[in-house]
Formats: structure tokens, sequence, C-alpha cells
């Protein structure tokens, strides 16, 4: 069959009107567990600092004489005082005053729209640096402040890879962590860090992955349940663990997104905090034309109140 000579079709018409539709699509991810499930904190200076004490070892011959005579007295131990820097964190954007009056598809005002996706992506950028091996950085006139990452801070429950160095430290993060050689992600593994963090007084409740070794990580044996009994049916597979049952307690499975993938933490979220200086803050810039300039800006830095009650199963395979 063919098309009459004269049948005016949309190829030929002049006018058309475009079907553009208002919904807008965005999967970009934007969940920041770390950050989430840690406590928020104000602070009043660039660096800001913090303590940890320990108890004297156990002495398993603590029997005294009756009525014996003290005459010497065992010394105190100080805390140990720690410290951080804060990071300033920004997004920025600019549109013409133009873009912001003009009739759009999927939103009605250009200028609220920019400024949830910054917000956005400020949060995520800070999801990344609280977690990455970044050390402490003072900054200058023209260099900027860092604030210490997890991994520059963790140093005593790690099970690393060959060649792998744990950070060493005094009062603040200054020696970054050298990565070892990468292997599989084992439930050996795993209870090796679990186990280092219970002997070190630790009482972790979260494992935080990326999604290579959460898969890894859902065919260990201890994961909580694999299967259930669907109300009609029969026994159906759970293809993925949301809880490891370890010696020392119930462990939550969280995938990160953000963090390094080649790091699988074991976390108790009671011991870090985001300590703010400036808190999340949206600024209209001056004028200096035709345009709205916008800055988003948070302040920021990490505190880790005692690493020794945190872990890292480190140097993982990450496909």
């Amino acid at each position: 069959m063919a098309q009459a000579s004269v049948t005016f079709s949309t190829y030929d018409a002049i006018g058309l009107r475009e079907d553009l539709s208002d919904l807008i699509s965005n999967i970009s991810p934007t969940d920041t567990p770390f950050t989430s499930n840690s406590s928020v904190e104000d602070c009043d200076g660039t660096f800001f600092e913090w303590q940890t004490q320990a108890l004297a070892a156990v002495d398993t011959t603590n029997a005294q004489i009756e009525g014996d005579d003290i005459s010497t007295y065992t010394a105190v131990t100080p805390t140990v005082r720690l410290g951080n820097y804060t990071s300033i964190s920004r997004a920025t954007f600019m549109i013409s005053g133009t873009e912001q009056v003009v009739e759009k598809a999927g939103r009605s005002n250009e200028r609220a729209y920019q400024a949830v996706l910054k917000a956005r992506e400020l949060k995520r950028d800070i999801e990344s640096m609280a977690l990455a091996n970044q050390i402490a950085v003072a900054g200058s006139d023209s260099a900027a402040r860092y604030s210490a990452g997890l991994a520059a801070w963790v140093k005593t429950n790690v099970d690393k890879g060959t060649n792998g160095v744990n950070p060493v430290y005094t009062s603040a993060a200054t020696n970054a962590r050298s990565d070892g050689a990468q292997r599989a992600f084992t439930e050996t593994i795993l209870q090796s860090v679990v186990k280092q963090c219970w002997d070190s007084g630790g009482e972790p409740s979260m494992v935080m992955v990326g999604s290579f070794n959460k898969q890894a990580l859902s065919a260990f044996s201890g994961i909580a349940a694999q299967r259930y009994m669907a109300p009609d049916g029969p026994t159906q597979i759970i293809g993925s663990a949301d809880l490891y049952i370890s010696d020392f307690g119930t462990l939550s499975i969280v995938p990160n997104r953000f963090q390094r993938a080649r790091d699988g933490w074991v976390l108790d979220p009671d011991l870090t905090r985001i300590r703010q200086l400036r808190p999340y803050q949206a600024t209209e810039m001056a004028k200096t034309g035709d345009a709205i300039k916008m800055l988003f800006l948070r302040e920021w830095g990490l505190q880790v109140d005692n690493e020794a009650g945190l872990g890292l199963a480190a140097d993982l395979n990450t496909s």
C-alpha cells in the first residue's frame, strides 16, 4: 500500500505542538548511610578536639593482705587528646534572569529546582569525603583545609591485605592508610574484625560495604535468614542479607555507594559524629549582571570518638 499523493500528513504540517513530558527522571542515588547514622554537633572553630580514655589492664593477681598499709599508689593514666579540621564543602550555580521566568517543562522555578539538586550533590560529596583515606590538613591562605576521613582514623581493629599498613598518628590523623593487595571478602575476614572490635571493648552494630561486597556478604553462612515461608505458596529464597548474626551480636548490613569499594566497615554509629562550624546554608550572591548566583555550603568535620570501637575489613576485591 502507498499513501495517496494529496495526503497531508504530520511530515508536511507546520506548527505541530511539542509534546514534552513534565516528568524529569533522575535516578542518581542520594542515600548517605554513614553521615545519616552519625550524630551531628556544632563546633566553635576550624580545629575541634575531643578526648579518649582507657582503663588499666585487668589484674588477675589483685588480692591484698588484710589490714595492709598502702605505701605506693598507681599513677593516673591521662586522657588522649585528638583533633580534626573542618572542611568547607560547596556547590554553586548561576542562571540568567530570563531563564528564571520563561515557562519550562518539569519545573516552574529554575532556581528552586537547581537548589534541590545542588543540596543533594553536596550531601553526597560529604558522605564520600567522610569515609575517604584522606588525612587531616590544616590548610592555608592558598590551600584548602581537609577533615581526615574514617579510613585515616581506624588503626586498631583491621584485617588487611598483604603489604597493607595501618595509619599511625598521635593526636590527629595526619598519616594515610597504605592499601595492600586486594583479596576476596570472606566470612573469616569479617569474623576477625568483629572479634577484634569486641576484644577492644567495642559493640559494633553495622557492616557497611560497596555493591560488590554486599553480594559477597549475602553468601556468608551467618546471615540471619535465607528463607521464609510465603503465605500462599512454597518457601522462597531471599537473595540478600540484611542482618549478620555474629558471635558478638547482630549486625545490620548496609550498602553504601559513596564509600571506597575496597573497604568493609564494621561500625558503631554512636562513635562517629559530624561536627559543623556552619550547617547547610544557601546564599544568594551579590548581583553583577542579569543573573542569579547561588552558593550552597557546609563547613564540617568528622569526629571519631574512639576508633578502637570500630573496625575495617581492608583491601577487598571490587570486581
